[in-house]
């Protein structure tokens, strides 16, 4: 092994980016080799028709559509290997799957476009499917997986597998409902146990949120927990507030407005815990077996957003108008940029970044100058960031141009460049980059000059 020890910062990057073509090609080999140890067990081992009394027989490894592999092959490749047997069952059955069932997938793979391992998660979560429906899968996670980060492509690839068999899903969730359950531990030498459930997430959203209330005005009514003590954390408060949950009637009385003087009906509508959320639709959503995106959760049936939504009360937002372009003279952006900003564009810009929360940094790509023209924050410089990137960006000599309404040109400190799209990240060469960079500059320089002629006019 060669040393690093004398490597720049370029040649640093450089290197490590050849590790990493060399990492997914060894761990595409490792693939391979485990795909040839399946084709030379692939011959029926029995020779007569009796009775079957626990020898070698052919099963299926994989999904459906893929070959029938000798079962008894399996220990010795996996001594070969250091695991144990069911960890390569489980490496087969995702390389079976990937050649047989993914096929453009595959190709990826081994051009070492991808990480191997997401892509043995997406055959894994698509094996229910049959070797004509995981056909959707493919052409989406074909597209998806060299570009965006493994969260979207996970993501992506459950929303397909929904929209490919929504009955197989829907018999599965059902399934899962009967599943249910509340439960609790035996009582421990301190007098407590544990309460464990498996609840759909809408009611525990509201179970937390009702918990969370409770907790913080017991907080500020220490005198109906003399018992807790003065320095109780925050754990130890939604403790006690779970506990209160048994008498609701305590609840109702302890949440209400402390004006007497309060209807009673308006009691009840203050004691409604207020919760935003954000559901992306499609068209066809609409229709029986539509694919809803949920913030925060993903995607789900309609049905499902409905017995998220049922017991609550509903405000619907006007549908905002991304092909608009909001221009604001100030350094802040508005909320209304800022939500702008996450609908183009669905979380992080920074490259391979995978959250999609709504609580990121909005950056502007061009530095605002408080002595520049007006209209400098808006859609056109507009960037969700994480913090950490967010910081890296600021004292760090990152380049970064907004190309459009969710498109972004990254410049390194060592030269490395990405651009950031709607499809993920992509590594481009520098001439390329440049050439958008300097593009994009141009176009900045003249839309100044006809907005300052505009308003000279």
């Amino acid at each position: 092994m060669s040393s690093v020890d004398d490597l720049d910062p370029a040649a640093t990057l450089a290197a490590a980016e050849s590790a990493l073509r060399t990492r997914r090609a060894a761990e595409v080999e490792d693939l391979l080799l485990v795909c040839r140890w399946a084709d030379l067990h692939a011959a029926d081992p029995r020779r007569g028709e009796g009775r079957w009394r626990g020898e070698d027989r052919l099963v299926e490894i994989g999904g459906d559509g893929t070959p029938l592999v000798q079962e008894l092959s399996l220990p010795e490749l996996a001594i070969a290997r250091q695991v144990h047997t069911l960890a390569v069952r489980a490496t087969m059955a995702d390389a079976l799957d990937l050649r047989h069932r993914l096929p453009r997938t595959w190709a990826v793979v081994t051009a070492g476009g991808c990480e191997p391992w997401l892509a043995r998660r997406a055959a894994s979560l698509s094996r229910r499917l049959d070797r004509f429906q995981v056909g959707l899968v493919d052409a989406a996670l074909a597209d998806a997986i060299a570009g965006e980060s493994p969260a979207r492509v996970l993501e992506l690839v459950q929303a397909k597998v929904i929209e490919a068999d929504p009955g197989g899903y829907a018999e599965r969730l059902e399934a899962e409902l009967r599943k249910r359950y509340v439960g609790r531990s035996r009582v421990d030498e301190q007098g407590l146990c544990h309460v464990i459930a498996r609840i759909e997430a809408g009611p525990a959203q509201f179970i937390e949120d009702t918990v969370n209330q409770v907790a913080e005005r017991l907080d500020r009514r220490r005198d109906l927990v003399p018992h807790l003590p003065t320095d109780a954390s925050r754990d130890e408060l939604r403790a006690e507030a779970f506990g209160w949950l048994a008498h609701p009637e305590k609840v109702a009385d302890l949440l209400a407005p402390s004006d007497p003087d309060t209807p009673a009906p308006r009691r009840r509508v203050r004691r409604r815990s207020r919760t935003v959320l954000h559901i992306h639709l499609h068209e066809a959503a609409l229709h029986r077996w539509g694919v809803a995106r949920v913030e925060e959760i993903g995607p789900l049936l309609l049905d499902q957003v409905r017995r998220l939504l049922g017991h609550s009360h509903v405000e619907l937002k006007p549908v905002i108008d991304l092909a608009e372009v909001v221009r604001v003279t100030a350094y802040e952006h508005p909320e209304a940029v800022k939500e702008r900003a996450h609908l183009r564009t669905i979380g992080e810009t920074f490259p391979h970044a995978s959250r999609v929360s709504r609580r990121l940094d909005i950056d502007h790509p061009i530095e605002y100058d408080p002595t520049g023209p007006d209209g400098q924050t808006g859609d056109h410089n507009a960037a969700p960031l994480g913090r950490t990137h967010h910081r890296a960006k600021t004292h760090l000599p990152y380049l970064l141009r907004q190309l459009g309404p969710d498109d972004y040109v990254w410049r390194t400190p060592h030269g490395l460049y990405r651009q950031v799209d709607a499809t993920g990240t992509h590594s481009l060469d520098p001439d390329t980059a440049e050439t958008l960079i300097n593009g994009a500059d141009l176009q900045r320089a003249l839309d100044n000059i006809e907005r300052h002629l505009g308003v000279s006019a």
